[in-house]
């Protein structure tokens, strides 16, 4: 494809924090914490209808502007039947971009993280020996405040506040997982992640930065809970 008919003017830009520059700096970060190893996991960005988009099978660490996929969010009439602005002529565009959308239309996201971080899997594992095992909580911990109090809600959570994050399960085909994640989305309107057993996490927020400190809020979360586990800590306490 020649620039003129596959929009490459869209990714190039000087400015550091356009989408197409911030997505391949951020994949690096999040492959330095062992989130997007072997080419998994992903992140998009929203720019009020167009959303910039990591493609599927590249190394995270080593992406760059032009591999970068666009799409106008308006004009995406089926899920499974998406409509580009631009595509890599040597790509594949990611399988989770249909759960990525879902952020941006349902919740009005600027940008949605997905992570294949191990604290993460681990959170699922340990949740299926409970009875309610679609269901991460964990409340009087201090980086909780990381989390907003919901969607169109102002402000965030306390220290003594319950932190739900659902959980859905895995299926063979990520862009099957669409449904599942919009039902937990509906039954738990005020979380910001959702869970995928086995899997991984997908983590949205208002800004990058607010996704960004979500994901890594999050993160940080599932490893003390695994820990806590570990030592027969419950995750839900009743101090007050």
């Amino acid at each position: 494809m020649t620039e003129s008919n596959n929009n490459d003017h869209l990714v190039k830009s000087d400015d550091s924090q356009h989408p197409a520059n911030l997505i391949p700096e951020l994949c690096k970060k999040f492959w330095t914490l062992g989130w997007v190893t072997g080419t998994g996991g992903g992140a998009s960005i929203r720019d009020d209808d167009l959303v910039y988009l990591a493609p599927s099978g590249v190394q995270k660490e080593l992406m760059k502007p032009e591999d970068i996929y666009v799409l106008e969010l308006s004009k995406q009439l089926d899920p499974k039947q998406r409509i580009y602005l631009r595509s890599p002529p040597s790509l594949k565009p990611s399988q989770c971009t249909p759960l990525f959308i879902a952020a941006f239309t349902k919740r009005g996201a600027g940008c949605c993280i997905h992570t294949h971080s191990q604290w993460a899997v681990l959170v699922t594992l340990l949740l299926e020996s409970q009875s309610n095992k679609n269901l991460f909580e964990i409340n009087n911990i201090e980086q909780i405040k990381g989390f907003g109090k919901g969607y169109q809600k102002q402000g965030a959570l306390g220290y003594h506040d319950t932190l739900r994050i659902p959980v859905i399960e895995n299926t063979p085909h990520e862009e099957d997982l669409t449904e599942s994640l919009e039902v937990a989305m509906d039954k738990y309107p005020d979380t910001y992640a959702v869970l995928v057993r086995r899997h991984g996490v997908y983590v949205w927020g208002e800004t990058v930065h607010k996704a960004k400190t979500q994901c890594e809020s999050l993160d940080y979360l599932f490893q003390l809970a695994v820990e806590m586990k570990k030592l027969g800590l419950p995750w839900l306490s009743d101090i007050a």
